[in-house]
């Protein structure tokens, strides 16, 4: 069990965390939540012991192992496969043991524990992680450096969760994730052994995966059962029912304090005034949590343009002469809510940006409105913002000449206030500086608004606001998007990105859902079709696997003979050499242990081998 005792933390002198408890018992998936800036990140740098605590106590089971994300992504030559086997230490470390070591006792632990931790299964279960969050098998082994930032950190969570660590703590690990991802990520956590805990703003995520949510609010921790719909349900009755009673407290008060006013100066009301006065002065003020106030999107509105405002007729796009997205037969008008669906790769970021007219068409034929403004919005605007430079000198630089008063109204409109309008935008948070990259693309009141992950490092309360703006909005927009609650809020149309081709998707995002998870298990055996065979770096495996078996029981066979020689003289039985004798005997025993446990893994590989090279005939 993880318990936080009564701990308190401060930042440069300003509490944080103050005399906060919690219990979280072992095996619970528990989402934290709390407005930005309260502390959620600090809370995980006091769990793993990098901050130290100014009071309390935070204790876990001995030997309890904590794991997150490394923020140090690899870069390096070393395989994504290698890479995720091995974070995983003990399998390392066994393995290259299992190579030299020579005491028979400890070749059959070395063996025992192996098998414990199915490390003949390790890099298929890595390989599924990958998978899962990705990458496929021609990817899986190519180097981490031919990879961008986002996808190693998909690297690095792909290690922590192959790792399995006791206690998972996971900080917002959608921000990189396209919706498939997300959604296996969320399967994957549900059935995840151990204890987790998530930090994140991704509703969908603290619906399905999470039992419990761990609300950091007022510089405590409050612990709600269930996931985070009824988290909210709860919580609004809790502050509908304090504000009625702070109501019924302010009333109360206000009647008696009129008595005193009332009364006070004469002599014969004195001591009643007085003890109404002591009344008051030990009411104890009922306070409503600190709420959070609804920062505001302020989408400027476009004029009406004619429709269609976008047409195109068996287009072609892509890059230096190879087409990506073919056929393409598309219409957008301007009350459009369209959510782009499909796998990282598939070309909805190459649609976007046709739409955009960051690309022209290679075949067919494109029309749009001569008027049409287009907004773009995509993570990689954020980080591309002048980091030496105030909001207040990006915007200047679009309306050089609107007075200040004007910009700093226009950076209200996004809920960026007065003195964030005059910070460096280097020290601004991620979700001021994607209040920042939003406000920016949508100066021009564009007619088409696309949006690219819009949500990452925006809090629930910023997401609800954005959903607001969207839905008022009277421009059409184009949502990429991981967050299904977005979508399901915003989303009127869905076009499904595959296979070179653009088509509406006919289902709900629900039955989208259930479509991708639903191709992670594996299809019913067909007696008729055919099986495909393992690629070429499998098979390698696997007959790596069965030489690595051969060449461990050929080892142990040589020590049982040695041994089975010495124990045949008949000098060992000497009556000086009886206590020697035993432990030669002891030895011979612990080798023929070891070599049975070997051979059973030597005749598993093997079978394994047979399966994938004749596999229509597996079983």
């Amino acid at each position: 069990m993880l318990r936080i005792d009564d701990i308190s933390y401060s930042v440069a002198g300003r509490p944080l965390i103050e005399n906060a408890s919690a219990s979280i018992p072992d095996g619970h998936k528990v989402g934290i939540v709390g407005r930005n800036g309260t502390g959620k990140t600090t809370l995980f740098r006091l769990i793993r012991g990098e901050l130290a605590l100014e009071g309390g106590s935070i204790t876990l089971p001995q030997r309890a192992r904590i794991g997150g994300v490394s923020q140090e992504v690899p870069g390096n030559e070393v395989s994504l496969i290698d890479t995720v086997l091995a974070a995983d230490t003990e399998r390392a470390d066994l393995l290259a043991e299992a190579e030299t070591a020579t005491e028979p006792a400890r070749i059959a632990e070395v063996q025992t524990r192996l098998s414990d931790i199915d490390a003949w299964g390790a890099e298929a279960r890595a390989a599924s992680i990958l998978k899962g969050l990705g990458f496929d098998d021609d990817a899986q082994r190519q180097p981490c450096s031919a990879f961008s930032g986002g996808w190693r950190m998909r690297v690095a969570l792909a290690a922590v969760l192959f790792a399995q660590p006791d206690l998972l703590l996971l900080d917002e690990p959608t921000n990189y994730l396209d919706l498939e991802g997300a959604l296996w990520l969320e399967t994957y956590l549900a059935r995840y052994p151990h204890t987790v805990l998530i930090v994140s703003h991704d509703r969908g995520l603290l619906n399905r995966a999470v039992g419990s949510i761990l609300h950091l609010e007022d510089k405590k921790l409050t612990l709600y059962n269930g996931a985070y719909d009824t988290f909210a349900e709860t919580r609004a009755a809790r502050l509908a029912a304090l504000e009625s009673e702070a109501k019924k407290q302010d009333a109360r008060r206000a009647h008696l304090q009129s008595f005193v006013d009332r009364f006070r100066a004469k002599a014969s009301k004195a001591v009643q005034a007085q003890s109404r006065l002591k009344m008051i002065a030990k009411m104890k003020p009922i306070t409503t949590p600190q709420e959070a106030a609804l920062k505001r999107f302020t989408f400027p509105s476009p004029e009406e343009l004619s429709p269609p405002i976008i047409n195109i007729e068996g287009g072609s796009v892509g890059y230096d002469g190879k087409a990506v997205l073919q056929r393409l037969n598309l219409r957008i008008d301007q009350d459009d809510r369209i959510a782009l669906l499909g796998k990282n790769g598939e070309g909805k970021s190459t649609l976007s940006k046709l739409l955009a007219g960051k690309l022209d068409l290679m075949g067919g034929k494109m029309t749009t409105s001569s008027k049409l403004r287009v907004g773009f919005f995509a993570q990689h605007q954020v980080e591309e913002l002048h980091v030496d430079e105030t909001p207040i000198d990006h915007i200047r630089r679009l309306r050089p000449g609107e007075t200040p008063s004007r910009l700093r109204a226009r950076l209200g409109g996004f809920g960026i206030g007065a003195m964030q309008a005059e910070t460096l935008v280097g020290k601004l948070s991620g979700g001021q500086k994607a209040r920042l990259s939003l406000m920016l693309a949508t100066i021009d009141a564009p007619h088409l608004l696309i949006l690219d992950e819009p949500t990452n490092h925006l809090d629930i309360e910023s997401r609800e606001a954005l959903v607001e703006a969207l839905t008022a909005y009277t421009g059409a927009v184009i949502l990429v998007s991981h967050d299904m609650h977005l979508l399901s809020l915003v989303a009127d149309r869905l076009w499904l990105v595959k296979n070179g081709a653009v088509a509406p998707y006919e289902g709900d995002l629900e039955s989208y859902r259930a479509m991708l998870l639903a191709g992670d298990k594996p299809a019913p055996k067909i007696k008729e079709q055919k099986v495909k065979r393992p690629s070429r770096d499998a098979m390698n495996a696997l007959r790596q696997d069965v030489k690595k078996c051969e060449e461990r029981v050929e080892k142990l066979n040589e020590m049982a003979e040695k041994l089975a020689r010495k124990l045949a003289d008949p000098k060992m039985y000497d009556e000086d050499k009886k206590d020697e004798a035993t432990v030669w005997q002891k030895k011979y025993s612990e080798v023929m242990d070891a070599q049975a446990r070997a051979e059973t893994l030597w005749m598993r590989a093997l079978e394994k081998l047979e399966r994938a090279e004749d596999p229509a005939h597996a079983g």
